[in-house]
């Protein structure tokens, strides 16, 4: 149900005007659009996907990627969060705009630690990401006051999480070493299971996600534009590395290769996927449980899997000749797959429908490369597996067709 009008939120019953009300108005008829200052914040989340494709270039091994997958997923998870926060506030409200660039600041400190964070840098990247998760939590449970009970205590829990999280992000901060990864192993994983456990606290309950009174069509936007940043991360690396590498032979290759493969990631979400996820989230009876599992979770696949095939082309563009061993071959091969099956997942949870036949031909085939790794020089491979993306997006063009007609019909009544 959608939230009282402000005239019935604290302020008014403290003798304020009505305007002053921090959240959102909801309406049947009513849309929350994403407005200039979160698309601001945004940018701040450019630099981090850039930190983090470029530490993990700089550390390619097995315990690079993992220390880079950690962070990632608290990039992403405080990413989300915010998503979800400004979903309900309006960041018209100079409250909120003085908030959400608090937060900037924050998220560009949490930034700037990304590639020493497991070094001299630990402090700070868990000082900030934790001001930034409690702080939020802390500054949304104000803003609401009694206008929504239920999202209050909802909020009331989710702080208990944050807080119980972020005693352990901060005295892994502290330490160092595997005493530092275990504590933010925990953490993360205290955090990520707080929406599929409803956020139960004792004494306090569990939320419900009938609570997650969420503008569908507003969240599933500033995801997709979440992908946008990821991609065009992509594209910034192709063309940076590219201008390094031109008098190498293979060069021209790799380059048109590497474009075409972010093409055709473009093509396989945003064709058609991101708008009948949309259109899937608007019209739900549950918009809250649709929000947390497609966005809030599978979208960090998707994500991921843009960060991973960014480094994937840096390597093709530098080391075209280079024979592919264990690590290369799991970023070249394993960034498509994480993407596909991001996508597929998505889709299928939206769409209430099969898992899509042409990602899991994709899938096969990237299995299949994966079985051949040992004949491949790293630009071949590259190249291979752009043909596997692309005929993906050929082929869901193609198959979605009548989906497509549809659609245009339902928007022209």
């Amino acid at each position: 149900m959608p939230y009282p009008s402000s005239g019935h939120s604290r302020f008014a019953r403290a003798g304020l005007p009505p305007q002053v009300s921090l959240l959102r108005q909801r309406g049947e008829h009513l849309e929350s659009k994403v407005t200039n200052i979160e698309l601001f914040f945004d940018l701040v989340f450019v630099y981090a996907v850039t930190q983090l494709s470029h530490t993990l270039l700089h550390q390619l091994n097995l315990v690079g990627a993992l220390q880079v997958l950690l962070l990632f997923l608290a990039v992403w998870w405080v990413w989300i969060f915010t998503g979800w926060v400004t979903n309900w506030l309006d960041p018209e409200r100079s409250m909120v705009r003085v908030a959400l660039l608090t937060l900037m600041l924050a998220g560009l400190l949490l930034s700037i630690a990304i590639p020493d964070a497991f070094g001299e840098r630990g402090m700070l990247f868990a000082g900030a990401y934790v001001f930034m998760q409690v702080g939020r939590t802390l500054f949304m449970l104000w803003a609401i006051g009694d206008a929504a009970p239920a999202n209050t205590r909802n909020f009331q829990r989710i702080a208990v999480w944050l807080a119980t999280s972020g005693v352990l992000w901060l005295i892994g901060g502290w330490l160092d070493g595997q005493t530092r990864a275990a504590c933010w192993v925990a953490a993360l994983l205290l955090e990520y299971l707080g929406p599929a456990m409803t956020f139960r606290v004792p004494g306090l309950g569990r939320s419900s996600t009938a609570d997650w009174n969420v503008d569908g069509g507003h969240l599933a936007e500033r995801c997709s534009q979440f992908v946008i940043i990821a991609l065009g991360e992509s594209v910034l690396v192709t063309g940076s590395s590219f201008a390094e590498t031109l008098r190498q032979p293979t060069a021209l290759l790799a380059f048109i290769s590497a474009f075409i493969g972010s093409v055709a990631m473009w093509w396989i979400y945003f064709d058609l996927g991101a708008e009948r996820g949309s259109r899937a989230i608007r019209q739900s009876d549950d918009p809250g449980r649709t929000a947390r599992v497609a966005y809030t979770y599978l979208h960090l696949l998707i994500v991921a899997g843009i960060i991973v095939c960014a480094v994937a082309d840096e390597l093709t563009l530098r080391y075209p000749q280079q024979r592919t061993d264990v690590i290369t071959s799991a970023v070249l091969v394993g960034g498509p797959a994480l993407y596909l099956l991001g996508n597929a997942l998505f889709k299928k949870t939206v769409n209430h429908t099969n898992l899509p036949l042409s990602h899991l031909v994709g899938l096969a085939l990237l299995a299949a490369l994966a079985l051949t790794l040992a004949w491949w020089p790293i630009a071949a491979l590259g190249v291979a597996t752009t043909v596997v993306l692309l005929v993906v997006a050929i082929w869901e063009v193609r198959s979605l067709r009548h989906v497509r007609e549809s659609m245009e019909e339902g928007s022209t009544h």
